[in-house]
């Protein structure tokens, strides 16, 4: 029988810690390999699709896998394929070779994300107490620490590959440490979930607002530079001011953001959230000057940081499906989500504005506020 205590809940932080690492890794050594195998941004652009794909495939599955096995073993494996990947993502001497490698490596970190967010529902249950949103911070800092460790190492003569495994070990360390207090039996009440259940009820609904929230981060990351330089004609060189903002906001906002929980609840975090993200995505369209985008991109960040955290919290205390399996429903939407979101807004920019494009963002983050409802499962102490 699984125990939740400190132990329990230390594991389940350094677990998200090991996976912002290995994620973000990722992202230093697309220069590299775009150079190694002089691959166009068409190539380049197929490629990428591979981890999402990698992802999306393996998540529906792994909900099922932590409900038959527990999380420590699901966990354990998949990071140990990520460790194992990442190397090669630096070396694969083809293109066909590192879109299979990129293949698996999102196979391995859907399923890693997925496990570890299943046991994170778990524990908070257990606990009786709002914690999601400092696990979901720690991903964040876990992704401040690997791709600045990855692009210092690369800086300083390191080569790829070295650079790569040296990330690699640290995962593997940060795992091996929270192995012994993960929770190694399924949760009681799903070892009998069915195999396969059509994400219904409560469950669509919570996912299709993780779709909205994930699109919306996105769009950010991929078309934040390119606002700040059309509408307020910022300087390519500082264009990234927009996407530092949001992300410092974010993880500063996770960080806090279970003391904000506990002490207005989840339905009201939810609502102001919403409503913050919205302010944000209007003000970054309509400020008149680049501090006042910037602000807009703080606002952003500071009011979707606890958004999935607290819909994550949902899908545990539904009652549609088996949670194990509605976390990995909408993990799977969520990251459909990113995977649209530049596509779907560059669709908008091109028939429309990219002012438009962002605009339609912030009255989807309205909509997320008016179903603040949801959170309700996680009320004020």
């Amino acid at each position: 029988m699984n125990t939740v205590g400190p132990k329990q809940r230390l594991s389940t932080r350094l677990a998200f810690l090991a996976a912002g690492l290995a994620m973000s890794a990722w992202a230093p050594l697309v220069p590299f390999a775009k150079a190694r195998l002089a691959l166009g941004e068409a190539q380049l652009g197929l490629l990428l699709l591979c981890l999402g794909a990698g992802s999306l495939l393996a998540m529906p599955a792994t909900g099922l896998l932590a409900a038959r096995f527990g999380c420590r073993i699901v966990v354990l494996a998949s990071g140990a394929l990520v460790c194992l990947v990442l190397p090669g993502l630096a070396f694969a001497p083809t293109p066909l070779l590192l879109g299979c490698t990129l293949f698996a490596f999102g196979a391995a970190i859907g399923t890693l994300d997925v496990a570890m967010n299943v046991q994170a529902v778990i524990v908070e249950r257990e606990s009786g107490g709002s914690m999601m949103s400092g696990f979901h911070g720690l991903f964040s800092v876990g992704g401040f620490i690997g791709a600045g460790l990855m692009a210092a190492m690369l800086y300083a003569g390191l080569g790829p590959v070295s650079a790569s495994v040296v990330v690699a070990v640290l995962v593997a360390l940060s795992l091996a440490v929270c192995a012994p207090h993960l929770l190694h039996e399924p949760d009681a009440s799903e070892r009998d979930a069915p195999l396969f259940v059509v994400p219904h009820g409560a469950v669509i609904f919570i996912g299709v607002l993780c779709f909205l929230c994930f699109l919306a981060e996105g769009a950010i990351l991929d078309w934040s530079a390119l606002l700040l330089t059309a509408a307020q004609g910022l300087d390519a060189s500082r264009a990234g001011l927009g996407y530092a903002a949001f992300a410092i906001a974010m993880t500063a906002g996770r960080l806090t953001g279970d003391r904000v929980v506990r002490k207005l609840g989840g339905k009201r975090v939810l609502l102001l959230g919403g409503l913050c993200s919205a302010a944000g995505f209007f003000g970054a369209v309509l400020a008149p000057t680049v501090p006042l985008a910037l602000v807009g991109f703080v606002l952003i960040g500071l009011g979707a940081s606890n958004i999935v955290p607290i819909l994550f919290t949902a899908a545990g205390n539904q009652s549609a499906m088996p949670a194990s399996l509605a976390i990995g429903a909408i993990t799977t939407l969520g990251y459909a989500g990113i995977l649209a979101g530049p596509a779907a807004i560059g669709f908008v920019a091109h028939a429309l504005s990219l002012n438009v494009a962002f605009a339609g963002l912030g009255g989807a983050m309205l909509l997320i506020a008016a179903s603040a409802r949801l959170g309700a499962a996680s009320k004020p102490a």
